[in-house]
């Protein structure tokens, strides 16, 4: 369910950050992918609680370094208020305690600052994907269960299921060149080994990455960004 005043499948979020242009650039990078919304934009943990009674989010972008309690602290409040809203990290704290301890509040994402607007949308629509899965599925068995807690998803190219601008002739091309391959590919190799633009290559592969199709590693060379590496997950 969304919150109290979102539409059917709105999935609404609140932002926790204390730096303003921070929040506002996060508020605007959520805002752009659907079927996300933000109702909601907190500077303190104390703000965080206040924001959740009010507006019932269904996800909190929690960041750590909140000016008057570390954000982990803010589960457990959440949790003993009886909120059962999802949280993600997105932080710059890369201590092995923080992320450790995010598992353990059961976060569902933990995402370093900074990031750009392509990491965080995959990282979105891989949740929206995995809640979708978790309000539907139908447990007959233990498959079912493991297919839900790996974040495994249906057939990647469903007739109508893509999202707008996205074909299921260009999916299914792309499915099977990562299928195909030895190895892992980037978006490059995969636009040059199917013939399409390396922008729809790119597009295609992170859609699979979000619905847990392909696994996605990067390739540290001796300059500039790390490159995106894709594979089908078997």
């Amino acid at each position: 369910m969304s919150g109290t005043n979102g539409a059917p499948g709105t999935i609404d979020v609140l932002v926790v950050d204390d730096d303003f242009m921070v929040a506002r650039v996060h508020r605007t990078f959520v805002e752009r992918v659907e079927p996300f919304r933000v109702v909601g934009v907190a500077s303190t943990g104390e703000q965080a609680v206040t924001a959740v009674d009010e507006l019932r989010p269904d996800l909190v972008l929690l960041d750590l370094y909140l000016p008057d309690v570390f954000g982990l602290d803010v589960i457990p409040r959440l949790r003993a208020a009886g909120h059962d809203c999802d949280v993600m990290v997105i932080s710059a704290a890369r201590e092995a305690d923080s992320v450790r301890g995010a598992v353990r509040h059961g976060v569902v994402d933990y995402l370093l600052k900074p990031f750009e607007f392509e990491e965080l949308r995959s990282r979105l629509q891989r949740y929206a994907a995995q809640r979708g899965r978790l309000l539907t599925t139908v447990v007959r068995g233990q498959a079912d269960v493991d297919r839900v807690l790996a974040g495994a998803a249906a057939p990647a190219a469903p007739a109508g299921g893509l999202p707008k601008g996205m074909s299921v002739e260009t999916a299914e091309l792309i499915e099977g060149t990562l299928r195909g391959a030895d190895g892992t590919l980037s978006a490059t190799e995969c636009a040059t080994l199917t013939g399409i633009s390396r922008v729809s290559a790119r597009r295609y592969l992170e859609y699979f990455h979000s619905t847990g199709s392909a696994d996605v590693s990067l390739r540290y060379g001796v300059a500039g960004r790390p490159e995106r590496r894709y594979s089908w997950r078997v």
